[in-house]
């Protein structure tokens, strides 16, 4: 594993958690709408997604660098009575198998550019003919505390990326969320693309 792994731990172990435990509301919005099959949530965190994926009846595989992130993920799965399989893996520097899954979630996937784009067409590249790829991000132009602008991207570099695909959704969203302890007005960018059959 690479030293963002390390310091992915690093952060995890400072808290019991650091998400809500909820799935991400835009994943839910979007894949409600979708037949289950397989899913790939790149980047899964503490599980959330994951879990919510299985209980819908998709047969979902999770990866993350993290490792304490994943023991949590397992554990929130077995409380929850699914099954998802698990992976420690770091998708920029080996992408999931290609042409794999019915649906690849990669929800606040926040990488700079390089390799942000290398990463995220080898996420689009696991989505079987058919399938859908689901990306969600804080928005640059509202991202609270501005904290690591080259991670942020808009809907339009994304759709660029997939010029074949369908555009499903490319919308930019808000809500009201938890957001580093505090309840706050958050803006997302969703891009959910349909690749061709």
């Amino acid at each position: 594993m690479t030293s963002d792994a390390a310091e992915w731990d690093a952060r995890y172990a400072e808290r019991k958690s650091i998400w809500s435990g909820e799935p991400n509301p835009q994943l839910v919005a979007e894949a409600q709408m979708l037949a289950p099959g397989r899913a790939l949530d790149a980047g899964c965190g503490e599980g959330a997604d994951a879990v919510w994926l299985a209980e819908q009846g998709w047969d979902v595989t999770a990866v993350d660098l993290s490792g304490v992130a994943l023991e949590r993920a397992r554990s929130q799965a077995a409380a929850a009575g699914v099954r998802i399989a698990f992976e420690q893996a770091d998708l920029v520097a080996t992408p999931p198998q290609r042409s794999t899954y019915d649906l690849v979630s990669a929800q606040f996937f926040h990488l700079p550019d390089p390799p942000r784009s290398q990463a995220y067409r080898g996420l689009g590249a696991a989505v079987a003919p058919g399938g859908h790829l689901l990306v969600v991000g804080h928005y640059p132009s509202a991202h609270i505390g501005k904290d690591h602008p080259e991670r942020l991207f808009t809907t339009e570099e994304v759709v660029a990326l997939f010029p074949d695909w369908s555009v499903v959704t490319a919308e930019v969203r808000e809500r009201r969320a938890m957001h580093h302890g505090e309840l706050s007005d958050l803006v997302d960018g969703v891009v959910l693309l349909r690749r061709a059959g």
